[in-house]
């Protein structure tokens, strides 16, 4: 497909099914989007436990949904450079150590943005 043009483009369901492909391939090919899911799983039921309300809510899946993102994001770079360097370059690990870097960090995050939301939700519900 040429940027710009009209020529060879996907329609809108086309795009979606590509998308729902490259969402199952990277489940069924890598460990850690089967942990990111676990992790979902675990703070949904966190949240029912919790009785979060709507807001609350909205936080933990926002979280939920940018972890899972950033694991499929990161998960393509590595793709790409794999693609350019299949030998081991110096530069080629550093720019997939620093993808991988810019996961964990958002994970840390949003666990620790997890637990505020949950302790202040059981608190709310159960205090």
């Amino acid at each position: 497909m040429i940027p710009g043009s009209d020529r060879n483009h996907p329609t809108l369901i086309k795009s979606f099914l590509f998308a729902m492909q490259g969402f199952a391939f990277a489940f069924r090919t890598e460990r850690n989007i089967k942990i990111m899911l676990g992790g979902m799983v675990f703070a949904v039921v966190m949240g029912l436990v919790c009785q979060c309300n709507a807001a609350e809510w909205g936080v933990v899946l926002l979280g939920c949904g940018a972890v899972l993102s950033a694991e499929l994001m990161n998960t393509s770079i590595e793709t790409v450079v794999d693609l350019v360097s299949p030998e081991y370059h110096e530069l080629a690990g550093r720019a997939k150590d620093i993808a991988a870097a810019a996961v964990y960090t958002l994970c840390v995050l949003v666990g620790i943005m997890g637990v505020v939301v949950f302790a202040g939700a059981a608190l709310r519900a159960y205090a």
